[in-house]
């Protein structure tokens, strides 16, 4: 079969359309279907990543409306590159992931609580015979002074977690409350499939929502099989060969959902308008591919020292149309009720320009109005 060539722009606006930018869908767990899952995070910076994600692609979403469908068994929540809610369906096929992570947990010196197995089963006894508890419900004490020391019922806590015997039933103000896996997880987290058709599943969905890949991009997607396991279906599955025109001109090989010229020909402009983008969207979550694709070289620097960051603390892309135009540094000032600018770099050769001025306030506008707040303050130089 011969390879398909790719524009860069064609390739911009087909990973745009299958990020659903500039094609808005009313209903959040649909979004969560058509991503494949919804990474969480605890930092609410301004709005949590996971609210910020759903309301770029919802209308009117609002701050922790996703919860009730973790209560509903709609979704569940476990470990894809890290914690993320996954749609229900996902389940059968994830049962190697479980046991994975569960095995990984049981042997890594981060879950070795040190407690005796009667003391490990007095914690699952609790749970099965109370229901759903938040690690606030124990009270055993680390020995450790390190900043991210944790209490040994908590990595009880997250080992079982990790493993499926215990799952999240509901979070209140972010705060995990387990439960056994037993009662949380439909069929359970055994549902007969074999390892083949698990691996099957997880790379065919995985294509289905990146539309097209190189081989390290379809086995980042879950982070849930193994580079032989990708390389392995790629040789025998039904997929398009392409060739795709990269930001700096040069071409490189992928693969393609077999349908990629109808998703080509569907796929619409996302328009001019300005979005700020979370650090943890699906859009820019594989650093390596966005830097090919759009030319945008983005690190996330919350984990990076102070003095080594080359822009802040909880720095947003700002994208444009087809083009990432630069980075913002925002914070949440919730004691004066307001939204404040710190930190503005548009990229390189940028022009100024008082339409893209007035998009990216406009913007800001809106993200003050998710996180409620009155106003947005300038504390660095305007676009």
């Amino acid at each position: 079969m011969s390879r398909l060539r790719l524009s860069n722009r064609d390739a911009r606006r087909l990973w745009l359309a299958q990020n659903l930018i500039g094609t808005p869908e009313r209903d959040p767990l649909e979004v969560i279907r058509r991503l494949g899952f919804l990474q969480i995070d605890t930092i609410r910076n301004v709005a949590r990543a996971q609210d910020h994600i759903l309301w770029t692609r919802v209308p009117g979403y609002r701050e922790a409306q996703v919860w009730p469908q973790l209560k509903s068994r709609a979704l569940f929540e476990h470990f894809t590159h890290d914690a993320s809610l996954i749609p229900v369906e996902v389940l059968p096929y994830w049962t190697r992931r479980f046991h994975v992570l569960g095995a990984q947990a049981a042997r890594g010196d981060w879950y070795q609580s040190g407690l005796a197995q009667h003391e490990i089963h007095a914690i699952r006894d609790r749970i099965a015979a109370e229901g759903p508890l938040s690690t606030h419900a124990f009270t055993t004490k680390t020995r450790s002074r390190e900043m991210w020391a944790r209490p040994p019922h908590k990595k009880v806590l997250d080992q079982l977690w990790y493993s499926g015997e215990l799952g999240t039933a509901h979070r209140e103000k972010f705060v995990k409350f387990y439960d056994l896996g037993e009662r949380l997880f439909p069929g359970g987290i055994d549902h007969g499939k074999s390892e083949a058709a698990q691996t099957t599943w997880l790379h065919s969905a995985a294509l289905d929502r990146l539309g097209l890949a190189t081989p390290g991009e379809l086995k980042r997607f879950w982070d849930a099989t193994t580079p032989a396991e990708t390389r392995a279906w790629i040789a025998g599955a039904d997929v398009a060969p392409v060739e795709i025109e990269a930001a700096n001109g040069q071409s490189y090989a992928a693969i393609a959902a077999p349908d990629i010229e109808t998703r080509l020909a569907g796929a619409p402009h996302p328009g001019q308008r300005v979005r700020l983008i979370n650090p943890f969207d699906p859009l820019v979550r594989d650093r390596d591919r966005i830097d090919r694709l759009f030319g945008f070289a983005y690190r996330n620097e919350m984990f990076v020292p102070k003095a080594r960051r080359v822009y802040g603390y909880y720095v947003y892309p700002l994208l444009e149309g087809l083009n990432f135009i630069g980075r913002i540094e925002l914070k949440a000032d919730r004691h004066r009720d307001r939204l404040t600018v710190t930190g503005y770099w548009p990229e390189p050769g940028l022009r100024r320009s008082a339409a893209r001025g007035a998009r990216i306030e406009a913007e800001l506008d809106r993200f003050r109005r998710l996180a409620g707040l009155a106003r947005v303050i300038w504390a660095c130089p305007r676009p």
